[in-house]
């Protein structure tokens, strides 16, 4: 589950939709402004984001609702949390090292 929405947030303009998604539910105009990529472009990252479930969209009419979904997110957020404290821990044995080291 992590690994699509890894994926999904690997390029940049999907990271800035997920931000600007941050703020709460928009349209896809509202959100995608000023991005100056075109609208076939726009369908595709807004699909990768949507296939990997980060962001859910709800259609009246004309107007497609963006929302984002952060329990995807949290699956990245925990994996992410599990490997800084991974680091932490091997970085603080290596420092322990370097510190008995040093002693006379």
């Amino acid at each position: 589950m992590a690994n699509d929405t890894f994926k999904a947030l690997a390029h940049p303009l999907r990271r800035d939709i997920v931000e600007r998604l941050s703020a709460g539910p928009a349209t896809v105009g509202e959100v995608t402004r000023d991005f100056g990529v075109s609208k076939p472009t726009i369908s595709r990252h807004l699909r990768a984001l949507e296939e990997a479930g980060v962001v859910s969209r709800v259609v009246d009419g004309r107007t497609h609702r963006l929302a984002l979904q952060p329990e995807a997110l949290g699956d990245a957020a925990e994996w992410i949390e599990r490997q800084r404290a991974r680091w932490e821990r091997l970085f603080d044995v290596v420092g322990e090292y370097l510190d008995e080291r040093k002693e006379p």
